[in-house]
């Protein structure tokens, strides 16, 4: 499948087709359920210094078209994720993108340090994540400052091609997105969860105990594409898109749109062969019309 072949700045992948960060821990337990070596690439369940327990129950919310989540982080810590889930990955034939957060600067320093000596593929940069208050201000992507110290010291620090994962709760994701590229991001993830709200009728209580939940799955899809529109409008290096993608259909315009690759996330628990399925529907869209490869498609959007 030479024709889906997409590059990732330095990062070579075989096809565009990810599974996206916290929707398929850490490889191991889809394993007997989808061959791991078919995908473009695994992005870890995002880890941090130390274990983290996360947030109280409840977790996950359904809602119409879509899933509400506020797990908190939770992960094994960096010295279990080295000693025991990255090297059952290294096992597969397919891209590692270990994807790493922290509550401050430090610990985004501290985490690529320690990693630079790991076998592994590329980095994502999780500086999104809504159920963690990481500054004063909010998350660290909402502050483009921020969001350029702690990609450019990453990059410094990692051998690693970088990618920086971005939030939707924003007003203009596109200042974000070029601070990344200008702090040496050779790519953006677009887009982490929609803040959202979920309220219990009878105890007129919020839901879940952070009382916001990151809202994923087919209902931001529409959202989702706007960002990496925008975003697509504002850096010169490749996009890779998520949100509610759940078909081949679903892949095919956020690369119409301008992503070099796509992730499928909420899609994994619905039916874990999505992946799959949606890498099988793009070859044969290509054989279909007649493109020689998926590059031909990438940003192909007329307006």
């Amino acid at each position: 499948m030479d024709g889906l072949s997409v590059r990732i700045g330095s990062l070579l992948l075989k096809n565009p087709v990810m599974v996206a960060s916290g929707t398929f821990g850490y490889g191991e337990e889809y394993a007997q359920l989808i061959d791991l070596n078919k995908l473009g690439a695994i992005v870890t369940k995002s880890i941090t210094l130390k274990p983290r327990l996360g947030n109280p129950q409840p977790r996950l919310w359904e809602t119409q078209g879509g899933l509400l989540n506020s797990i908190g982080l939770q992960n094994v810590g960096l010295a279990t994720f080295v000693d025991e889930k990255l090297p059952y990955l290294q096992k597969y034939d397919t891209r590692i993108i270990v994807s790493i957060t922290g509550e401050s600067v430090v610990e985004y320093c501290q985490l690529a340090q320690a990693l630079k000596k790991e076998t592994f593929d590329a980095l994502e940069v999780n500086i999104s994540c809504p159920n963690v208050q990481h500054t004063k201000k909010g998350l660290f992507a909402q502050d483009k400052d921020l969001s350029y110290e702690i990609v450019r010291k990453v990059k410094r620090l990692s051998r690693k091609p970088v990618i920086a994962k971005l939030t939707p709760n924003i007003t203009d994701i596109g200042i974000i997105a070029k601070a990344c590229e200008k702090a040496g991001a050779e790519a953006i993830a677009v887009v982490n969860t929609f803040n959202g709200l979920a309220v219990d009728i009878k105890t007129k209580k919020p839901i879940f105990s952070n009382i916001v939940a990151g809202l994923c799955g087919p209902a931001i899809k529409p959202l989702a594409l706007y960002k990496v529109y925008e975003v697509k409008k504002a850096v010169n290096i490749p996009v890779i898109g998520m949100g509610g993608i759940m078909d081949m259909n679903d892949a095919l315009e956020f690369i119409i749109t301008g992503a070099t690759s796509v992730a499928v996330g909420v899609g994994n628990f619905v039916d874990p062969k999505i992946p799959l399925n949606i890498i099988r529907g793009l070859q044969n869209y290509l054989n279909s019309n007649q493109y020689k490869n998926i590059k031909q498609i990438i940003g192909s959007l007329e307006c």
